[in-house]
């Protein structure tokens, strides 16, 4: 190639490189728009309110007050009574150090036994129903643990029905049940104290359900029994008797 050609190749190439940074010149002009928006955005959020103050303050909720400070929640009934006066009463009587330490209500177990299921299936749609009409909850159906070729009963067979009851929901049935239930049973002479665990639980039983005004007798199918476990937080037979009888339970005089 000449020296002539050489100089025509090189005069060519640089409108070439010219061209090619003609593109990001380009691109650079494209960006400045860019750069100034996002300024003005700058500049109007200065001049806005903030954000967070514009958003409303939350509710404060049921457990605590408007300050932050922790609040108790509302309580009605028989579990009212128990924070006002009988909790006070335990502290006293037992001189607790300690406010936890004063016997409470754990729960509450309504159990109804049906040996009659594994012949008649109807049976335990029945007693479903009845313990969901005394207690307002649904109950979960009792299955058999083991065998026995005695009475029939294989594993898995449903034998049952109980319901577990915990917070204002078990204070609402106990308060029925002390104050409706135990007074319509024919000659009661009150509850013996003798069914005690030996850890200040207490077990009850019914020998109908008719006690309870909820239950209908022109739609029951027969009378059956149901057994009422109280359990408490209590150590000895004589807190939770005593924490019972605050409560309303007509125990027996000795």
């Amino acid at each position: 190639m000449s020296p002539e050609d050489k100089k025509t190749t090189r005069s060519s190439a640089k409108p070439k490189a010219t061209a090619a940074k003609a593109p990001r010149a380009k691109a650079t002009d494209e960006r400045a728009p860019r750069e100034k928006a996002a300024a003005a955005k700058a500049a109007v959020a200065k001049a806005a309110p903030d954000e967070a103050a514009a958003v409303p303050a939350e509710k404060p909720s049921a457990k605590r007050s408007t300050n932050g400070a922790f609040k108790r929640p509302e309580y009605h009934g028989l579990r009212q009574r128990y924070h006002d006066e009988i909790a006070p009463a335990l502290q006293r009587e037992f001189s607790y150090p300690n406010t936890m330490q004063i016997p409470r209500l754990d729960k509450v177990v309504v159990n109804i036994g049906l040996g009659e299921a594994i012949a008649n299936a109807k049976a335990l749609d029945a007693a479903v129903g009845d313990l969901t009409t005394i207690t307002g909850q649904k109950p979960i159906v009792t299955r058999a643990k083991r065998s026995i070729a005695q009475f029939r009963l294989r594993t898995g067979m449903p034998i049952g029905a109980k319901v577990t009851l915990r917070g204002q929901r078990m204070y609402d049935f106990l308060e029925r049940t002390l104050s409706l239930a135990l007074p319509r049973i024919r000659d009661f002479r009150g509850i013996p104290t003798r069914s005690f665990d030996g850890r200040g639980n207490f077990s009850l039983g019914l020998r109908e359900q008719l006690v309870y005004p909820e239950i209908d007798y022109d739609r029951i199918d027969r009378l059956r029994g149901l057994e009422i476990s109280i359990v408490t937080t209590a150590k000895t037979d004589e807190e939770g008797r005593m924490l019972l009888e605050l409560l309303g339970m007509p125990f027996q005089s000795n």
